[in-house]
Order: structure tokens, then sequence, then C-alpha cells
């Protein structure tokens, strides 16, 4: 059996374990690691990265959201603007936000991403172009958010605007299509047929990975453009802009000189000196990284703090008068949302971080204030 690092194993249920083992023996993997923020997810665990031949990608270990990724925007205010402006914080959040799976806008700052050949490549493509047109600047269900927060850092401590969705219908579209496919033509046993690969060398393979990169740099401009629109409704404009994909795969080297496809799925790229994101939940504070390159992990971390609850579970256990205690103590406002979504229903994010201190250092740390999510009855898509 293949062996490989698990981060924080005590913290991870057992069936995202077996779900990491089937991968890593897959004849095609060549290492893995496990984040520990895992819970299950369709093939390979979310928090599980895994390397695979160079010529090989799985669609079900990118993810269903294609390049779902973070977005930080810190902006030269006090904290205390935080109080002083609440009503134009919260005002713009509403105003300039669209959640939902079929959430759209005619309003745009920037679509020069839509003048580029890749989208006439393939019919899948060209198919989603004028949906991804309609929902560039609009964010998921489930687990995305727009928020406003307070950031500490060395430099000092100022607001800023934090966001987490991913490439929308269009990622959507791409990963069921390839993923559908890749089923087709691997031939795996039915128990771990969402591990199914495409091979680089045929057309199947070269359009899913034109797709997906199509899909990452579609996902950024997602988040540039929630937050050009809320920055210059606020008359603001940003010192500094942090991002990271965390659902996306990467031709990269192993320690051995080995070339490889690093899928991480629900994991953030921490290679040395690589700034991220990695998010605690609407009332525990998020962290800005700097990856310390650790081999073991194949230079990666967490994406997040990770589920401890199923969204039916929390339904039945977490209570909106808890859920608003726990806000009210945290002095955090919320637009949208659900108990499937309350903080209770996540891993402690300092134990999780803890549990990772050997492939991060922490150099800011962010405390959500106003929270923009989806509203209860939408269907989650995370």
């Amino acid at each position: 059996m293949k062996t490989y690092p698990i981060y924080g194993r005590e913290f991870i249920e057992q069936g995202a374990l077996d779900q990491m083992a089937a991968a890593m023996e897959l004849p095609i993997t060549l290492g893995g690691a496990l984040m520990p923020d895992a819970h299950i997810g369709y093939g390979l665990p979310i928090g599980g990265v895994l390397a695979t031949l160079p010529n090989v990608v799985i669609p079900y270990a990118v993810g269903v959201d294609i390049a779902c990724r973070m977005c930080m925007s810190i902006f030269d205010m006090p904290p205390q603007a935080i109080q002083d402006h609440a009503n134009e914080l919260h005002e713009a959040l509403s105003k300039h936000t669209h959640f939902g799976i079929g959430a759209t806008t005619t309003s745009h700052v920037d679509t020069s991403l839509f003048d580029r050949e890749e989208w006439n490549a393939t019919a899948v493509i060209r198919n989603q172009k004028d949906k991804a047109w309609r929902q560039l600047g609009t964010s998921g269900t489930g687990n995305h958010f727009v928020e406003w927060g307070i950031v500490t850092m060395a430099e000092g401590e100022f607001v800023a605007l934090l966001s987490h969705s991913g490439s929308r219908g269009f990622g959507g579209a791409v990963a069921n299509y390839y993923s559908q496919l890749a089923m087709q033509v691997s031939t795996l046993p039915k128990e771990h047929r969402h591990l199914a690969w495409l091979d680089l060398n045929t057309e199947a393979g070269q359009q899913y990975w034109l797709a997906m990169n199509l899909a990452g740099d579609y996902a950024s401009a997602n988040h540039h453009e929630i937050h050009a629109k809320i920055a210059r409704a606020m008359n603001l404009e940003p010192m500094m802009m942090i991002e990271n994909h965390h659902n996306f795969a990467w031709r990269e080297t192993l320690a051995d000189g080995t070339e490889a496809i690093i899928h991480r799925k629900g994991a953030t790229p921490a290679g040395n000196g690589v700034l991220g994101i990695i998010p605690g939940s609407m009332t525990a504070p998020g962290f800005i990284i700097r990856g310390k390159g650790a081999q073991e992990s194949m230079n990666s971390a967490s994406h997040g703090a990770g589920r401890i609850m199923s969204r039916k579970s929390a339904r039945s256990m977490v209570t909106h008068e808890e859920w608003q205690r726990t806000l009210d103590i945290h002095g955090v406002s919320v637009i949208g949302a659900d108990v499937d979504e309350a903080p209770m229903v996540y891993k402690d994010i300092h134990t999780v971080m803890a549990a990772q201190a050997e492939l991060v250092d922490v150099i800011g740390t962010f405390y959500p204030r106003i929270v923009r999510m989806a509203d209860a009855r939408e269907r989650p898509e995370d």
C-alpha cells in the first residue's frame, strides 16, 4: 500500500480516509497528502491532494466547482470604519453581490476575458459562454460568501473584503461533462468510478485541460468583478489583493524531480513563499498564510476549517436561536444563509491551523463582521 502524510488525522472521518486510500492505489498515482480539514467528497475527499502521472487528470479530483477560490482586498481603512459605516457596508453587499444557482447580472466592470479565443474552442465551452457572461460577478450557494471584516497584519489593522466562490455554471458544466466522459473511458470498480481519469494525450483530455484553465481565469475574473463593484460603490481602492484557487490541477515537479499533475481538491497551494487565504467560519477567524514549501504535503495546506456536521444534521441539531446567539457574541451580522452554515458545523479553525503549522506561516488574521451568503431557500452547490 502506498503511504502518504495525513495532517490532523484525529479530526478526519473514516470515510475520507477510505476515499484517500482508494485514490492512492490507482495505477496512475504517484503520491498524495490529506489536509486536516478533510471530509468526504466525490472520488477524492475534499482536502485531498493527489499527484498523478503527468499525462492524466481526474476531473472529480479537481472538483465540481472548478477553480473555487478565495480573494481578499485590503483597504487603508481603520477597523472602526466597520462600525462607523455599517449601513453603507451592508448596503454595498446587498446591492453589488448576487447569490444563487441561477444568479445573473447585466452590469459589468470588465468583460475582456470574453475576448479570448478559447471561448470558441469546444462545443462545451461555446454552449456556456453566454451563461458565463451573465454570471460574471455573481456567487454560488452553500459555503460561498462575500464578507467585510478586520484584518490584522504586521503593518497594522485594516478593513478587508473577502470572497469565496468559483467558476459558477460554466465550471459546473465542464466538470459534469468530462467527469461522465472519464467514467466511460476508464475501467474502474463501481465504488471508485468517481476517480476515473482522462489521458491528456487524447482529444478529450486536452479539451478538459483547456476548459479547466479557462474556468480558472473566469473564477479569478469573477472575484475581481465583485471586488471592483463594491470598492467603487464605497469609493475605495485596495492597497493589496490576495487570491488563490483550491479546486484545480497543476503541472508541477515532485521532490525527486518527477513531473506530475497535482490535484488539489479543497486544498490551498502552499509552495515556498506563496500567499493564500484559509477561512474559518462566519464567526471564526480566517488566515492569510505564506507557504513553507513542504514537499511532504506537495506544497499544499487546508482550504478552510472543514465540516464536522452534514447539512441535514445541522438543520436538525442547530437552532436559529443558538445560531443567532453565536453571531451576537462575536459581533457578526449576516445577510442570507441558514443554520447549515452556522459556525458550529465546522471544525475548530485553530486546531486545524495547529495541525498544519509545518506547512504554512500565518502572516495575517481576518475577523468576519458583515457576512453575505445565499438565501436559505437556495440549494447548496459547494
